[in-house]
């Protein structure tokens, strides 16, 4: 449990040898986040995994100079203070500790960790009155601000240019797979299954308001009814899809978002009106989904526009002629 914000100690309450300590426990949770981070890593991304391990020595490093310094000043005993136990000290989230971390998340937390761990020794410097002390907090600031250039040159060491290229698609791929492969098959099911219900109410009733309804609970329904689909049929383990929590967001937002699209222009009053607005979106709907097929799964565009718009135009026509009929 984290100590009550009353009983945390303020920084500038703290002793030069309290400084120490703290700066003592905050490499050594830096480091095992960062070796939490390569072990996460390792298996997708190795060459990034061997630039954390990298990244963990580095604070391995620090903190033996700093328990070094505490030796020859204070004796071999090291107070126990950490950052929970401090007020105004920098607090992070344990994203480390959340599963499905995208290495762009793991990245952007990487080069936090590194900047709030530089204003820390920018600032315990200036409460420093020995010179040793003062000095070598001032070089690890300099080193902290220095880690990205050091990030860097790790990369150039362990992420080649095979590596790098090898790692980007695993990353594209993983992308591709939690959101947009279950985001487009819900796209697609929102726009294509919805265009017969929603236009055979419409030219069945020829009413703005009948045909809002129907289209809400058909866009709506669908929506939850992919979601849960998603997420209770794969749970990622053995295809590596990612989390089902995810995908089944990704699935049931975009099928809703697909339904609406052609539902909310019965918002309209004049049935007229309302028609060829939501006629016009299906088309825009239907280029959408053709685009996305061909950015992200590499599906020849007017191959991709040919069966879309083909199956969208027989679907719209059979909820006309039910509809009509």
């Amino acid at each position: 449990m984290l100590p009550s914000l009353s009983s945390r100690r303020r920084f500038s309450d703290l002793s030069e040898q309290e400084i120490l300590a703290l700066a003592i426990s905050s490499e050594e949770d830096d480091a095992r986040i960062y070796r939490q981070y390569a072990e996460r890593l390792r298996a997708s991304y190795p060459a990034t995994a061997q630039v954390f391990d990298g990244m963990a020595a580095e604070e391995d490093g620090h903190r033996r100079q700093l328990i070094d310094l505490h030796e020859s000043r204070f004796g071999a005993v090291i107070p126990l203070i950490r950052r929970e136990h401090v007020a105004g000290y920098y607090a992070r989230k344990p994203v480390w500790l959340t599963a499905n971390l995208s290495l762009d998340t793991i990245r952007g937390e990487a080069a936090a960790m590194e900047k709030e761990a530089e204003t820390f020794y920018l600032r315990a410097a200036t409460r420093a009155t020995d010179s040793a002390t003062r000095k070598l907090l001032g070089d690890l600031a300099v080193a902290e601000a220095h880690h990205e250039e050091r990030a860097a040159a790790l990369e150039s060491q362990h992420l080649g240019g095979d590596a790098k290229s090898a790692e980007d698609f695993t990353q594209r791929r993983q992308f591709i797979l939690t959101w947009v492969q279950p985001g487009l098959a819900g796209l697609m099911d929102g726009s294509v299954s919805t265009l017969a219900p929603i236009f055979a109410t419409a030219f069945a009733t020829q009413s703005s308001a009948t045909t809002l309804t129907v289209g809400l609970a058909a866009a709506v329904g669908a929506g939850i009814s992919m979601g849960f689909t998603e997420a209770a049929h794969d749970d990622g383990v053995l295809s590596g899809r990612g989390s089902p929590w995810k995908r089944g967001l990704a699935s049931g937002l975009m099928t809703t978002l697909g339904g609406l699209g052609h539902a909310l222009p019965y918002l309209i009053s004049d049935f007229w009106t309302a028609t060829v607005l939501a006629i016009a979106v299906v088309f825009i709907e239907l280029w959408a989904i053709a685009w996305i097929q061909n950015r992200y799964m590499e599906t020849p565009f007017f191959r991709a526009v040919l069966q879309v718009v083909l199956g969208g135009a027989l679907v719209f026509a059979a909820g006309a002629l039910i509809g009509g009929g």
